[in-house]
Parts: structure tokens; C-alpha cells; sequence
């Protein structure tokens, strides 16, 4: 072996320690913490959630999961008590994967609420206005370029609203993509007759071309994009496609310490610009190595703006987890510290509260920043 090809593997397992220590330290793995709800089933593999906070009453807000049906998948709706509010669910979709959602956009003269999904197997992005449900999106909103590339099927997607006016854009992941402008971005707009539209507007975002990309989320108040690049990391950009640093990479964190897949993602605030980034570390084998999620600071540091050092690592009583969403209201009093929603491969989605996955290391840190 050269010198240069033992530097390369030295510096490969040093990158790998953390998590080897972590896997052979007796005890080390988290504590399992036990959900407050856990929801009724999905028909099919549940994925990615996203939590609709209820302006006029919390009390009476909404969780959304997907279900990954081939032909009969759905965006599922519960309640806070984890019930299937049927009459709102919507089935008969083919394999949809993320959804996100964004407050406030102006569609034909009022301002409504948006559900956006992944449509996989149809190549398309859907919209529905919430919390009733409708369909505002003519059919479905294709993306990327099918007839140039029919595997490039979308599958993760998040919503950014830019503060200084208002509009709205979806970041969209396909199930493959090159090593360069993975990403895709449109802006979603009012098409004039009560409709959404969307227009590209940009492609970004770089890719090891080791597993995929399917978790992303933006931090609106930041300005950030992050997605998970599956056996790497997790990768940060500007969400601003007029930034004049829109596709330069910001930061890449999250390098170690996960035993296979980094997967969903979720920003919990605690002040002006101050937080955690949640990520989950998926059982990409099914030998339940991983099934935790590990917390990051939101907030660089002096001279590092872009730093986010690793803070905690939880364990949650979900399995394989690639999607979660969590916000800082505590509904009526029933989630301290806000609610975290995470995907569970048995068809259900669990809730906890924000205090249970702070725990002691970070309540006080929380608290001080909420004063």
C-alpha cells in the first residue's frame, strides 16, 4: 500500500470512529422514549409527515402523512389524537412521497394554506388547500423532464416562502439524479383562474452519487435549504435562487455517526436564529442499528457561520424513520414544548413532545433562548 493510500484509509476510519465507538460502547445507544399518540395505520408504507397548526384554535390543528400505495396511495389526515379524519384524506394517488406546507398564499383573491406532495409514479408535485383538502393544482404539477430522463420521478420535496416578498417555492428531489444540480426549484404561483402553477427556476445542489436524496427542508427565517445526501451527509445552500450565492455549498455536517442513512429533517427554533436540526438516522438494513435520530445545532459560531455541531442523539420507538416535521406551539397544552411528528415503517406515525426529546441537555438551553 502507498502512502498516499494508507492516508486515504486512515483518514476513512477516523471519519467512521464516532460511530464504530458508538456501536461497540456497552450502553451507549439512547434509551427508547415512548410516544404520546401513536396514529391508526395507513393502508399501505406510511413516509413523511407535516403538521398543520390551526390559526383559530391549536387545539383542532392536523397531521399529514403520506402513504406510498402504487395505485391507491394517499395523503392521509389525522388528528391530534392520531384518528383518520376521512372525509378529508385523499386516496387513489399513485406512491406519494414528501409533503410540506406553507401559510398564507394568495389564490384567487384569498389567502389559503398549502399542502405540496410528491405524485411519484406520475412525475408530478400536487397541491391542496387546507384544511379542506381540495385539489388547487388542475390535475398535478409536472416536474423535472420526463421524456429526457423517466426515472428521474420526484420524491422529496419542501417549501420555502421568502420573507422580502412572499414567494413561494418548492424544492424538489428525484429518486436518481447527477452529481450536480440534484435539486430542482419552481416557483408556485396563482395562474389566474384558482390555480396553482409552477415555473422552474433553478437546478442545484451537489450529490456523492452513493444512495439518493429524498429528505430536504427549508429554514425560512434563514434562508437555508438542507438535504440529506444519504451516505455522506447533510448538505446546506442558500433557498434563495436570487441569492448571489444561491449555488454555492454552504456547509456539509452530519459526516459521521450515522450507521447507514441520513434521512428526514426538521428545524426546531428557539429564538432568532437559534435552534436544532433534527435528523434522523435511518435503519437503512433492517438490522436495527440505527433507528435514532441525532441533534444539531441550528446556530454557527464565531467565524463559522455554517458550523452546526452535533449536540444529542435520541431514540424514539419508531422504525426506519426517513420523515418527520415538528413545530413549537404546544397545541392546547398537550405537547410541552411544541410537537414532533416522525414516520414509522409499521404504517403508523408517532408523536411526542418537544420536552421529551430535549430532555435535561437541552430544556435549559431552550428556555434561555425563549426569554
Amino acid at each position: 500500500m502507498t502512502n498516499a493510500a494508507f492516508r486515504l484509509v486512515r483518514c476513512g476510519l477516523l471519519q467512521l470512529l464516532p460511530a464504530l465507538l458508538l456501536a461497540a460502547a456497552p450502553g451507549a445507544r439512547p434509551i427508547p422514549v415512548a410516544p404520546l399518540v401513536v396514529t391508526e395505520p395507513v393502508l399501505f408504507d406510511s413516509d413523511d409527515p407535516a403538521i398543520w397548526v390551526n390559526p383559530a384554535d391549536p387545539a383542532k390543528s392536523l397531521v399529514l402523512g403520506t402513504c406510498k400505495g402504487e395505485e391507491n396511495g394517499g395523503l392521509y389526515v389525522f388528528d391530534l389524537n392520531g384518528k383518520i379524519l376521512r372525509d378529508k384524506t385523499v386516496l387513489g394517488l399513485k406512491r406519494p412521497n414528501n409533503v410540506d406546507l406553507a401559510y398564507g398564499f394568495k389564490l384567487g383573491g384569498r389567502k389559503v394554506d398549502l399542502a405540496v406532495m410528491t405524485e411519484r409514479n406520475v412525475g408530478k408535485i400536487r397541491v391542496f388547500a387546507v384544511p379542506s383538502m381540495e385539489a388547487v393544482d388542475g390535475g398535478g404539477l409536472p416536474v423535472f423532464d420526463f421524456a429526457r430522463d423517466p426515472e428521474r420521478l420526484p420524491t422529496g420535496i419542501a417549501l420555502y416562502t421568502r420573507p422580502r416578498d412572499g414567494a413561494l417555492f418548492a424544492i424538489v428531489g428525484a429518486r436518481v439524479g447527477p452529481k450536480e444540480g440534484y435539486l430542482w426549484q419552481y416557483r408556485l404561483e396563482d395562474d389566474g383562474a384558482g390555480r396553482v402553477r409552477a415555473t422552474k427556476v433553478r437546478e442545484f445542489g451537489a450529490y456523492s452519487d452513493t444512495k439518493e436524496i429524498e429528505a430536504i427542508a427549508v429554514d425560512n427565517e434563514l434562508g437555508h435549504v438542507y438535504y440529506s445526501d444519504e451516505r455522506l451527509g447533510v448538505r446546506q445552500y442558500q433557498a434563495d435562487p436570487d441569492a448571489p450565492d444561491a449555488n454555492r455549498e454552504l456547509a456539509v455536517f452530519g459526516t459521521y455517526g450515522f450507521f447507514l442513512d441520513r434521512e428526514g429533517i426538521s428545524i426546531y427554533p428557539t429564538g432568532p436564529g437559534r435552534g436544532y436540526i433534527i435528523v434522523s438516522n435511518q435503519d437503512g438494513d433492517g438490522k436495527g442499528q440505527g433507528n435514532t435520530f441525532r441533534i444539531f445545532r441550528r446556530e454557527g459560531e464565531p467565524g463559522k457561520p455554517y458550523a452546526h455541531p452535533f449536540l444529542k442523539e435520541v431514540r424514539l420507538s419508531t422504525e426506519s424513520s426517513d420523515g418527520s416535521d415538528v413545530i413549537t406551539a404546544d397545541l392546547g397544552g398537550r405537547f410541552p414544548g411544541g410537537l414532533f411528528v416522525a414516520m414509522s415503517t409499521d404504517r403508523t406515525f408517532h408523536y411526542y413532545s418537544w420536552a421529551q426529546l430535549a430532555g435535561d441537555e437541552l430544556a435549559g438551553r431552550s428556555t434561555a433562548a425563549k426569554k
